[in-house]
């Protein structure tokens, strides 16, 4: 979520692997929505849903600390997407029975080869309530919602189960995807909190690999292999990576044994802006995996969301 020109709005762009109609469907239909609708570990309950100008959509987000959110979304706009023209809501969002709305949303829907785009302008009444906003959503982590969205898609149309995780930093793209592939720049911000990173064997090309390993003053120590398949400068990073031993042998997560062995991270670089980049991490089992492993990934997508985080807030201090 970032500032856009006019300082009492947020602008997010997201673009989905999905026909507009599809991603339509799934912000609009009552079962679909609440398979992804909120942050992660949120749950959704709909009273009531009118979809036309002057309707409403009454729902409660459920919070994972048991904290229920009452919402009574207000339209007043609605546009279907077709082939003349692209999709399009206005809404006021935030409001209950005793409180206004809290901003107005304008969000559109537009296809392009089997693609979606969708922009959304959030509009508050002052710049400082903006502001303000912007650092809740971020402390509530509400832009996992379109990552949990983007991941609902994704199994919708291949079945698959991808981890999804968004961020937008206030740096031009040429210098994010460097902090991407520069060993020495990677080392400083990739490894989890408490721990510092080594690269022992560093080759980053297509066909290449590097060799690292990671500690803390704790004395646990991990090392692993990061084989690079794509590399498209400044907009695509693709590689795998598994965990070894200090002789770079394949080895298990020493304290997730049941982890799937091979990890597949895409990494889309999109500008948005001469000074702001967002970059999307795609992240899924590789090669060969049981079906038990298979579902420790995606019970562990939370814990994922706070280890990219914790990984995201380190390179943002860094750019800054």
């Amino acid at each position: 979520m970032v500032a856009r020109s006019k300082p009492n709005e947020l602008y997010l762009t997201r673009v989905f692997d999905a026909p507009v109609a599809v991603v339509w469907d799934a912000w609009t239909d009552v079962e679909q929505v609440a398979q992804w609708w909120g942050p992660r570990g949120f749950t959704l309950t709909t009273h009531s849903k009118d979809l036309r100008v002057g309707g409403t959509w009454v729902y409660t987000m459920h919070g994972p600390d048991g904290t229920d959110w009452e919402n009574i979304t207000h339209y007043h706009e609605v546009v279907e997407p077709s082939k003349e023209k692209p999709g399009k809501l206005v809404y006021d969002h935030g409001a209950s029975a005793d409180r206004p709305p809290l901003f107005r949303v304008t969000v559109s829907f537009s296809e392009t080869d089997g693609k979606t785009t969708m922009d959304m302008t959030m509009a508050f009444a002052t710049a400082e309530m903006a502001a303000e906003s912007r650092k809740f959503i971020k402390k509530a982590g509400g832009d996992s919602t379109w990552d949990r969205f983007a991941e609902y898609l994704d199994k919708q149309s291949t079945g698959k189960e991808r981890f999804v995780i968004n961020r937008s930093f206030d740096a031009p793209i040429e210098t994010v995807f460097d902090m991407w592939t520069q060993p020495e720049h990677v080392a400083r911000w990739l490894p989890p909190t408490g721990f510092q990173m080594d690269f022992l064997r560093s080759d980053i090309r297509v066909g290449g690999s590097a060799f690292y390993r990671m500690y803390n003053g704790a004395g646990e120590e991990l090392h692993g292999r990061i084989e690079y398949r794509e590399i498209e400068k400044p907009s695509l990073l693709v590689y795998t990576q598994s965990f070894t031993d200090a002789d770079e042998n394949l080895t298990r997560h020493q304290m997730a044994p049941v982890w799937p062995e091979t990890m597949l991270t895409m990494v889309t670089f999109t500008s948005e802006g001469p000074d702001a980049t967002r970059v999307k991490v795609v992240w899924e089992p590789c090669g060969v995996y049981s079906p038990e492993e298979a579902a420790a990934f995606v019970a562990e997508r939370g814990g994922m969301t706070q280890g990219w985080t914790g990984s995201f807030d380190k390179l943002e201090e860094l750019l800054a």
